[in-house]
């Protein structure tokens, strides 16, 4: 057997114990824990998808050279957000280029902040049940002082360890998921400014087309 094994068979037998240690509380937190980080790790993968910033200079580059079918052709085909907004303005050049990269942009941004409210949701959530830990560890512990006196130090110490155990991991939980959080509503603000900046590039150049 490998030396790392018993190590491995350790550790996870102490952090089956401080789960269990924490009480019932710990189900909602660790099936908080895994929907944070469900959400996470597929908005990592949304935004490293849209990495496409040539493809929109590309695609004013062919709108400014008049090449209209082939800039909406390729807007048409990219993943890229603004690429897609702008698309859409191309697409609708005689009657309000604005107005449809406005509906277009709208759509995208809605995207962009798919399942940020459930990140957020688990903020606030996570520390409130930790506190319910909290609450019913020390009831706990104080239901057996009133039973049996202070005769047995190590069931009292359980119940604060329970109450211990529950607020940490609720906060944990609630900090690692904020700094993600908060990365990604940067994102989305981002977005919002690129999509703003590049439709006003793009009717500037389909104004000077028309003049």
């Amino acid at each position: 057997m490998p030396d790392f094994l018993p190590t491995i068979t350790k550790a996870s037998t102490n952090l089956l114990s401080i789960i269990t240690q924490g009480g019932v509380v710990m189900i909602p937190l660790l099936a908080s824990s895994l929907i944070a980080m469900t959400v996470i790790v597929e908005r990592l993968y949304f935004w490293r998808c849209l990495r496409s910033r040539a493809m929109v200079d590309r695609i004013l580059a062919r709108v400014a050279d008049g090449d209209l079918p082939q800039a909406a052709q390729e807007a048409s085909a990219s993943r890229c957000p603004v690429a897609r907004v702008l698309g859409a303005g191309i697409a609708a050049k005689h009657l309000s280029s604005g107005t449809a990269m406005q509906a277009a942009a709208q759509s995208e941004l809605s995207q962009a902040r798919r399942h940020l409210p459930i990140l957020d949701t688990i903020i606030t959530l996570a520390p409130l049940l930790g506190l319910l830990g909290t609450i019913t560890g020390m009831i706990s512990a104080f239901g057996i002082v009133s039973e049996a006196g202070l005769g047995q130090p190590h069931a009292i110490t359980g119940g604060i360890a329970e109450a211990l155990i529950a607020t940490a991991t609720g906060l944990l939980i609630a900090i690692m998921t904020l700094i993600p959080y908060n990365y990604f509503r940067s994102k989305v603000e981002q977005l919002s400014d690129l999509l703003e900046e590049q439709a006003t590039r793009l009717e500037l150049l389909l104004g000077k087309r028309e003049d």
